[in-house]
């Protein structure tokens, strides 16, 4: 397989070169974008051009030509494209000068390519020599980081403990429902809460269900999430905290959670590389499906538990736009435009829109507070989506509003 994309490349280089006659990066570099990508794919990797990097050593915000992503968002390795003409050696040690990452990167200028992992160069070869592109693109994509094998380890964990800690959770809550009348006159209260502002036919069990998820995810939203504290101010997530304060603190919670603690440490770590809105929202969704297929597969395959991918909501999002426009001489962000997400999942739909808006911000606090409609069926998307759709609005407008 691995030959047969280099061929590929080698290919379409060669046709490129022959109807363009440039050595230019931007044009030279969609061969090598192509063949980063088919080859991630075989991997299970995730390619992105211009990704974001911030290096707090150097000051410096920028982007590499690529890079290759985890399910999880993590960075896997990374892409940099240089000219014919440029002089790669100098070229690298601009970009390392200006802090680009060092961990696992390949630079090329479709003669050369260089691969750097461990801040070492491994080597370089000629491109067109088709066994030493084989050998070193293997190298690169054999690359794995401490941390994402320790991810993977936290993975298995989390799918051996769940089961276990959801045991000793449900009994503690049939316990203090039982025997803790502050609890069951609280747990009462949000369920009517609950009745009122998501869903009439919602019962106790689905509120045992939430309340368990809510615990279960706290650690995580408290890190995706991290302007300040806001993620407590949501009006559903206020109640949760509520409930939870009458059973659930302490030594308790401590020592219950604990063996989850590697599990929540991979997604701290993960959280901290994140830097744009976009992903941020890739991420979270990542992080839901994961959690969800482990928590409760039967119920994730049932409710069909994959969401639309951001670059097609957006597409949908001007398209509609346009056709507003065209048919109504009316945009999506008019007054008295009412949009409905009947099915928002995590939300990805209404933050989208929120960040197209962004560019007009009386219109768009008018749309988010009167103007905008979601619905979920199933708790613990609510839950997400109520959290993601804040955090998003709360990030462009500069203060929280309740959605």
């Amino acid at each position: 397989m691995s030959q047969i994309l280099i061929q590929a490349y080698l290919r379409e280089l060669a046709d490129i070169k022959r109807m363009t006659g440039s050595s230019n990066e931007t044009v030279l570099r969609e061969a090598f974008k192509a063949l980063l990508k088919d080859w991630g794919k075989t991997k299970g990797l995730f390619f992105t051009a211009e990704y974001p990097i911030e290096n707090a050593a150097f000051k410096h915000k920028g982007s590499v030509d690529g890079a290759l992503l985890y399910e999880l968002r993590r960075p896997f390795g990374y892409w940099e494209a240089k000219d014919e003409n440029d002089d790669i050696d100098l070229e690298i040690e601009k970009k390392f000068n200006r802090g680009y990452p060092q961990d696992n990167i390949l630079f090329e200028d479709s003669r050369t390519l260089v691969l750097i992992q461990n801040r070492q160069e491994v080597g370089r070869c000629s491109m067109n020599d088709a066994q030493a592109l084989e050998r070193f693109m293997d190298a690169f994509f054999a690359y794995e980081r401490a941390e994402i094998n320790q991810f993977r380890q936290a993975i298995e964990q989390f799918k051996i403990e769940l089961p276990v800690i959801l045991e000793a959770l449900r009994s503690m809550i049939a316990s203090a429902h039982a025997n803790n009348p502050a609890f069951s006159a609280a747990a009462q209260e949000f369920l009517d809460h609950c009745r009122s502002a998501i869903n009439p036919s919602i019962t106790q069990a689905d509120v045992r269900e939430m309340l368990l998820q809510h615990i279960l995810t706290e650690e995580i939203f408290a890190h995706v999430f991290n302007e300040g504290d806001f993620h407590r101010q949501n009006n559903i997530a206020k109640s949760l905290y509520d409930l939870e304060a009458h059973f659930f603190t302490g030594a308790l919670k401590k020592n219950t959670l604990k063996s989850l603690e590697p599990y929540y440490a991979a997604i701290r770590a993960s959280a901290a590389e994140i830097s744009s809105h976009s992903e941020k929202q890739k991420f979270l969704k990542a992080i839901y499906e994961n959690f969800y297929q482990v928590y409760n597969r039967k119920a994730a395959d049932r409710l069909g538990v994959v969401y639309t991918p951001n670059e097609i909501v957006r597409f949908m999002i001007e398209a509609t736009d346009w056709l507003t426009q065209t048919h109504f001489s009316k945009n999506l962000i008019h007054k008295d435009v009412e949009i409905l997400d009947p099915a928002t999942g995590t939300g990805t739909f209404i933050c989208e829109l929120l960040e197209y808006f962004k560019g007009s911000p009386k219109q768009l606090e008018h749309k988010f507070l009167h103007e905008l409609h979601a619905n979920e069926v199933a708790i613990l998307p609510y839950y997400v989506a109520n959290l993601n759709i804040e955090a998003t609005y709360a990030a462009i407008a500069g203060e929280y509003a309740e959605f």
